[in-house]
């Protein structure tokens, strides 16, 4: 929590002035009960209308003065809370996005969205209410205990007595609850990740008719979280009822004494109606400080988890981005390298040994699972070889910057993805400055440029978030589209052409073939008509390299590559 704090840095002044207000509208309540017995003892007892006009004028003033340090301090205290959360949000995203596909996989999407949403925003409430009620509440307490010695000494000792009382039931409690919101939390990690399953496996599940089956599993992580929730909710609740009675014991208390004492002339009346003013605010302020306290042990469990993110470092770092000289080599080399996921028991990838050389393109194929991705995502550096040496124009591909290897090998990956805006400015995430001329030419590579011209808006028309208003052939071509305007060195299409036709996928190849930057290209797919051309050709069967070399020469020596191609042209 402590380094959390730091993005507190910049709100100095107003994590100061708004608990300082809020003291001064304490110290305004406090004075009103003194006005009050005041206004009983001498001007209604001794029927002076001058003196209860004057004092009633002196409460206005009191209450008037004290809701502008109220509003005040509101004021601040949001601004602390909104532009720490602001802050810690900017800071908790940037770091995910330092983080590796390794790290990405281990944390779940789910549980990293639940922390940049419902665990800042705890957080954000948290500040909130520290910085309004955490100093203010324990002010009157205290205050309206010492004020009442001033009262009467006797009848004081009543707040002795009340208030360890009900610090003890207070953080009782505060400590019972606690460790249970994390749970809480790790419960709502856990709908989370079913829910976002459900929805975007929406069209799986009803496909297999398995509604019935994902809603029981959902019901079934919603009632474990109910109980949970309701378990803490239990304790939480006992809160109220224990401090009103322990409060209304020492009204009791304080009425017995009080009543005493003005029947022998010790004490007058409106002492007494001092003294139960002080009780009543103690009572609404330790209440306020027990809310106040739970929203902190939500907001404390929520730091943690926050802070747990932030305290993962990322498994792959990149040099200063220095572009240095190259060596001398192939443009790609795979040199014996193993590969093997975080967690996952086998290799993935075991004994990968090839070279490419450039403007060479390399088909990758083999059977679901054989590590065709994983291996070009290996090339981009999404993960790191476990094992043996990976070098891109002969230096290792772990000595380049992370701006220049980005801008050295464009990929368009299996799933292609596009984002809310025009189809000008996704294309344009491969080249910002990229002209309408270039981009035109760019869709006519793709494939397509007349997807954009049958739009009513051409390069303005909106693309929907995920590219909800494309199909599957139209995203992957804009996709294509927008790496081609990277004009990487090395292209690499990770099956990005299986939602298109046998023609539009042939007069892609051919228009990538003639391209004037001549990159290194390569193309995964399932079919052998696409990979027919290829310069070299890499055939995986469960993570192992078991042929590579031209398509005739897999024909004849190859019988993994013989069994797919004859399974597709059979």
């Amino acid at each position: 929590m402590r380094k959390l704090f730091t993005y507190l840095s910049d709100y100095k002044k107003e994590s100061i002035i708004a608990p300082l207000f809020k003291m001064l509208e304490a110290l305004f309540d406090l004075f009103v009960p003194l006005v009050v017995a005041g206004i009983i003892n001498n001007g209604i007892l001794k029927g002076d209308r001058t003196y209860i006009v004057r004092m009633c004028l002196v409460l206005i003033l009191l209450a008037v003065v004290g809701m502008a340090c109220a509003i005040l301090a509101q004021y601040f205290a949001a601004k602390a809370a909104v532009g720490f959360s602001a802050k810690l949000r900017g800071a908790l995203f940037a770091h995910i996005q330092k983080l590796s596909f390794t790290e990405l996989d281990t944390l779940g999407t789910s549980a990293l969205m639940n922390r940049m949403t419902s665990d800042v925003n705890q957080l954000q409430n948290g500040v909130n209410m520290a910085l309004r009620l955490l100093l203010r509440s324990p002010f009157i307490v205290f205050g309206a205990m010492i004020l009442a010695f001033f009262v009467n000494k006797k009848a004081a000792w009543v707040f002795v007595v009340v208030i360890p009382v009900l610090s003890v039931i207070v953080f009782g409690i505060i400590l019972a609850t606690m460790p249970m919101y994390k749970k809480v939390q790790e419960r709502l990690d856990h709908v989370l990740r079913i829910t976002r399953e459900n929805l975007t496996g929406v069209r799986v599940i009803r496909a297999f008719h398995t509604e019935k089956d994902e809603t029981k599993r959902f019901h079934q992580a919603n009632h474990e979280l109910v109980e949970q929730q309701t378990a803490v909710g239990k304790i939480s609740a006992l809160m109220n009822p224990l401090t009103f009675v322990t409060i209304n014991l020492g009204v009791i208390a304080l009425l017995s004494i009080g009543g005493d004492k003005v029947d022998t002339g010790s004490m007058k009346q409106g002492d007494v109606v001092a003294l139960l003013d002080y009780m009543s605010q103690i009572l609404v302020e330790l209440v306020k400080l027990a809310n106040t306290i739970i929203l902190l042990s939500k907001a404390f469990a929520s730091a943690k988890r926050v802070q747990s993110v932030l305290d993962v470092p990322s498994s792959m770092q990149f040099p200063t981005q220095t572009e240095g000289e190259r060596m001398q080599g192939p443009t790609v080399e795979f040199a014996h390298v193993d590969f093997t996921y975080a967690g996952a028991g086998d290799q993935s990838l075991s004994d990968i040994d090839f070279s490419v050389e450039e403007g060479q393109t390399v088909g990758v194929i083999g059977g679901t699972g054989s590590g065709k991705s994983t291996l070009v995502h290996l090339l981009t550096r999404f993960y790191d070889a476990t094992d043996g040496q990976i070098r891109l124009f002969g230096k290792d591909i772990r000595s380049y910057g992370e701006e220049e290897l980005r801008h050295m090998v464009g990929i368009v990956l299996q799933k292609a993805v596009l984002f809310h805006g025009t189809i000008r400015e996704n294309l344009q995430w491969g080249d910002p400055f990229a002209s309408d001329e270039e981009i035109w030419k760019m869709l006519e590579i793709a494939q397509a440029k007349e997807i954009v011209e049958k739009k009513t808006d051409g390069l303005d028309e909106i693309v929907e978030q995920g590219g909800r208003n494309l199909s599957g052939g139209q995203k992957q071509r804009l996709a294509i589209a927008r790496t081609l305007l990277m004009k990487p060195k090395i292209l690499i299409l990770d099956d990005s052409s299986s939602a298109l036709d046998y023609a539009t996928d042939a007069a892609l190849r051919n228009a990538i073939r003639k391209l004037e930057h001549a990159p290194t290209t390569f193309v995964v797919s399932q079919r052998t008509a696409s990979l027919q051309h290829a310069d070299l050709i890499l055939v995986l069967d469960e993570g192992k390299l078991v042929g590579k070399g031209t398509h005739d020469e897999l024909l004849n020596n190859c019988p993994v590559y013989r069994e797919i191609y004859e399974s597709q042209n059979a």
